[in-house]
């Protein structure tokens, strides 16, 4: 198995097979661990983070061998890689940025279905994640969970009797756990009450964020709810606080989907069409702009308003026209004019099956 594997493929999470997965394309959860016998990361040396390094690495080694970790899991060294292998790893949300932009020994161990991936020396010694399609939590919790177990079977880590995990950011302290589900919010963002919403979240603490986690934007109408402390409560409680409201934010949603059907059938069939002939056509496309019309084409879809066209492809799109995926899909260095030029022509090909033919998805 080998990183350029990925590059024609979807993670499970992308395949909208999951619950809800008309409106949740993603639940996450993640970790954050340290080794008891060494400092955090930002006070660690070049040898520290190499041997941290070497010890986590022969962690997930041992589990391989021992069938307790998935026989296609394979392990990259992110300081070893050429900068757009980093970027194509962000984008397919499998590390982080800051793990990307990091510097000194640091690796991933990453699964074939990415349904999990272990980061090491990224701001902890150790953030794992397990993301499934749709809203599924539980599993998600209980795939993670029994990760840990694995790995602290043979290491040490930072722990504190009346704190409990240690962490490099407080905020993480405690049980060190995120726990977050991507939702796509077309048509609150439409209908003018997504800010509403997210201030009813900050006042029961969930954290709103953009498609890549902390300080990124919401590009495409992707937002992920995470809670925002760790200490004080359970794994299991901070989980249920996350998946409790989830159901509402759903809820929302489809209300406000039903009113646009109901009070503006029209205007809201032509600024899908509009989406999609754009995407079909397109000679020459950015990747914000991208983002913004796939968003109104998969509510679209969701809502019959196009047909023949299935939401996985639609999801493998919003990644795929992302500036590393272009330019791994096409073995190309492209400058971002070229990649403009690059993601209209890909749009093209997974768009128009049959780029002769004069018929219109969009007519039911």
């Amino acid at each position: 198995m080998h990183l350029d594997d990925l590059t024609n493929t979807s993670g499970e999470w992308l395949k909208g097979s999951g619950p809800e997965s008309d409106i949740v394309i993603s639940s996450r959860i993640r970790l954050a661990r340290n080794l008891a016998d060494f400092p955090f990361i930002s006070r660690t040396t070049a040898a520290d983070r190499a041997e941290i390094e070497k010890i986590f690495s022969g962690c997930i080694a041992a589990l391989r061998e021992a069938n307790k970790m998935p026989e296609d899991t394979f392990y990259v060294q992110v300081e070893d890689l050429e900068d757009v292998d980093r970027q194509f790893l962000v984008e397919r949300q499998l590390i982080s940025r800051e793990h990307a932009e990091g510097e000194g020994a640091r690796a991933v161990a990453i699964d074939r279905a990415e349904q999990f991936s272990v980061m090491i020396n990224e701001e902890d010694h150790l953030r794992f994640q397990v993301m499934h399609s749709g809203l599924d939590l539980e599993s998600a919790w209980q795939q993670i969970n029994s990760l840990d177990d694995l790995i602290e079977e043979q290491v040490t880590y930072a722990f504190s009797n009346k704190l409990g995990y240690l962490t490099a950011c407080p905020t993480n302290v405690g049980t060190g756990i995120r726990v977050s589900v991507m939702l796509h919010l077309p048509a609150l963002v439409i209908t003018r009450q997504i800010e509403k919403v997210f201030k009813s979240l900050q006042k029961i603490n969930l954290a709103v964020r953009g498609l890549y986690g902390e300080g990124s934007q919401a590009l495409g109408d992707f937002y992920q709810i995470s809670n925002q402390i760790t200490l004080g409560l359970t794994e299991e409680e901070l989980s249920k606080k996350v998946s409790d409201v989830v159901p509402v934010l759903i809820d929302y949603e489809r209300q406000a989907r039903e009113f646009l059907i109901r009070e503006s059938h029209e205007t809201l069939h032509d600024r899908v069409s509009r989406a999609f002939g754009i995407l079909r056509t397109a000679q020459t496309i950015s990747s914000e702009e991208t983002m913004h019309l796939l968003s109104s084409v998969r509510m679209g879809v969701n809502l019959g308003l196009i047909g023949e066209l299935e939401i996985a492809t639609i999801n493998k799109l919003f990644i795929h026209t992302q500036p590393a995926h272009l330019q791994k899909l096409s073995g190309l260095e492209l400058d971002k004019f070229d990649r403009n030029v690059e993601r209209a022509a890909y749009l093209r090909r997974q768009l128009n099956t049959d780029p002769t033919s004069e018929s219109d998805p969009t007519q039911n």
